[in-house]
């Protein structure tokens, strides 16, 4: 849609409020609201002011004058307001230069698709990300400097066995036993289900959901591959359809990646493949029915994954989930079929419109544009440079000796050891300026000073176990 069809709908559905959204560095999505009188065609160009002083690691105080640009394409009637109103996602620019604001990471989007673009390789790199979630009925957590604790429960979670329920009909699942169990086991197909209905009714297409591999209300929503800059779009509507569908219900829906101990975390697997002129490009003859392009794909991934990290897996509970033994991908290998490699090649289908790969180290609490950025950027390095993937690795790395596992690099072992290969390897991301060097300082003095020193800092409950008594 353009801005005029966006004032059809507007009067066609009897609209009364417009939100608009925005999304900072971090992954949260941030509005205000103004009234369907003050949305004319002139603020599709000429924006709408708010303070940027007052967003993480956005404008100082004396610079804090911004403007959202309402983009038309993304209009949709958001089903959670009582008044009838209009969503609109918005890139943040300058009022005074009416330039992009650099550190608005759909402006980064932006310039990845353009760079992608401009290289001549393709003209569209589509993602299709498997965002896993946990349904809890209760959470509490406080940290004080004489205490902290944190507690989540979920009615099906298996350390509810003994819970006094009355009564307690006993179906809870296991852990790590989760994976596609029916009901009654699987309490939360209803709650699944109208997500899924309220994301395809705003045009985010569904293709399955099901329970997950964890306890205590696992779950995973697949929506259908799409374009990057949309596909970025469509995850932030769709963490904010879960969250607010659960709520109606009395739920909460966490995207942390590994909230519970023990069980396996919550990924988010990301599919991607490229396409010029309505043809994929990523099919071939080669290994795993794949082209020579599609390996240097995977190559440049594997080669800048430790700096990738830094966006697609960017908090410190994010390394709780990447340890070895509960199916997350530790090692930096590609393989066809083997979920314990890095990147797979998925097998379901011949068809070269199929043929994709599967980054399966990011997690659901990476910020979009930037996680799918940083991926496309890593993989058109591997391509202009020709880089070579080496062996796919097909055997089960969990199982493989000692000595052959130690050949297998792997992924970060902490945030702060994901910044500092983002800081070491970032040429990669500076190409055609999708990346900036100040966006990338900022991420790495944030993340340092404001989580990674936060939780050093803390003293851990789990050390009275280990030392109380030393």
């Amino acid at each position: 849609m353009d801005a005029k069809d966006v004032l059809k709908l507007v009067e066609d559905e009897k609209v009364e409020w417009v939100d608009l959204k925005f999304a900072d560095l971090f992954s949260q999505w941030h509005h205000f609201t103004i009234p369907v009188s003050e949305l004319t065609e002139e603020s599709f160009e000429e924006g709408i002011g708010f303070d940027g002083s007052s967003i993480r690691a956005w404008q100082a105080i004396n610079m804090s004058d911004m403007s959202v640009l309402p983009d038309p394409a993304t209009a949709f009637i958001d089903p959670f307001f009582e008044r009838k109103t209009l969503t609109l996602i918005c890139d943040v620019v300058d009022p005074v230069t009416r330039e992009n604001y650099s550190k608005d990471p759909r402006f980064v989007a932006h310039k990845a698709e353009n760079y992608l673009k401009s290289t001549g390789i393709a003209d569209t790199a589509y993602f299709g990300p498997e965002a896993e979630f946990f349904i809890f009925d209760d959470v509490r957590f406080d940290y004080q400097n004489h205490e902290a604790f944190f507690r989540v429960d979920s009615h099906e979670a298996w350390w509810r066995t003994g819970a006094e329920e009355n009564p307690n009909l006993a179906y809870k699942i296991p852990y790590k036993r989760g994976y596609f169990p029916v009901p009654p086991h699987d309490t939360y197909t209803d709650l699944r289900n109208e997500m899924g209905h309220v994301l395809m009714s705003i045009g985010i297409q569904v293709e399955y959901h099901h329970h997950e591999v964890a306890t205590a209300g696992q779950g995973e929503i697949d929506i259908r591959y799409a374009p990057l800059l949309k596909q970025a779009d469509n995850l932030m509507t769709f963490k904010y359809v879960l969250r607010n569908v659960a709520r109606k219900y009395g739920k909460t829906v966490t995207f942390m990646p590994k909230p519970v101990f023990a069980d396996n975390g919550s990924g988010m697997h990301t599919h991607t493949s490229l396409w010029k002129d309505g043809q994929p490009l990523f099919a071939g003859d080669k290994y795993a029915g794949l082209s020579d392009l599609a390996l240097h794909f995977i190559a440049g991934v594997l080669k800048h994954a430790k700096a990738i990290c830094a966006f697609t897996n960017p908090t410190t509970n994010s390394y709780r989930r990447l340890v070895p033994g509960y199916e997350a991908p530790v090692k930096l290998a590609y393989s066809s079929r083997n979920r314990s490699a890095a990147v797979r090649v998925p097998m379901y289908s011949p068809s070269p419109k199929a043929k994709r790969v599967e980054v399966r180290f990011p997690d659901p609490t990476a910020n979009p544009y930037l996680a799918f950025s940083a991926i496309l950027m890593a993989g058109l390095d591997g391509i202009e440079n020709k880089l070579d993937p080496g062996e796919p690795l097909d055997k089960d790395i969990y199982a493989l000796p000692p000595e052959e596992v130690a050949a297998v690099p792997s992924t970060p072992a902490s945030l702060e050891e994901a910044l500092e290969a983002l800081s070491e390897d970032r040429e990669f991301l500076l190409k055609g300026g999708v990346f900036t060097d100040e966006l990338i300082d900022t991420w790495i003095e944030w993340k340092k000073e404001n989580e990674i020193d936060q939780v050093k800092l803390r003293t851990h409950p789990y050390e009275f176990v280990l030392y109380f008594d030393v």
